[in-house]
């Protein structure tokens, strides 16, 4: 059962059980049930009608970002198919231009100190 649902349920039972409760007071022996138990009733029920919506609200944006995601990686994929890899053959042109073989540089630390080591 999902939150939306349980809340639900907890809303209807909790009303109802409220309801039932005042009518079988007012009914058998003319008395009133106390306030606080009232309010308590009616307090579970608002709780659990604000969840139920919250959990509403949660799972809509849930399923707008999974198709967002999902159309951002199909137009990502259309772009790279359509462009390719054009620096890359941008870099090896220069470089045959130029003449040379591109120089490998080695990953260390930059910066004062690393010409000791």
């Amino acid at each position: 059962m999902t939150l939306k649902w349980g809340a639900v349920l907890v809303a209807a039972v909790s009303l109802t059980a409220c309801v039932t409760a005042n009518l079988m007071a007012a009914v058998g022996a003319g008395e009133q049930i106390p306030l606080v138990v009232n309010l308590f009733a009616l307090t579970t029920a608002g709780t659990a009608v604000v969840l139920a919506v919250v959990a509403e609200l949660h799972a809509r944006l849930d399923d707008r970002v999974s198709a967002l995601t999902e159309f951002l990686v199909a137009r990502l994929n259309e772009i790279e198919h359509r462009t390719g890899d054009r620096n890359t053959g941008f870099v090896e042109g220069y470089l045959l231009n130029q003449g040379r073989q591109a120089t490998v540089v080695p990953l260390g630390r930059r910066g004062r100190g690393a010409a000791e080591r």
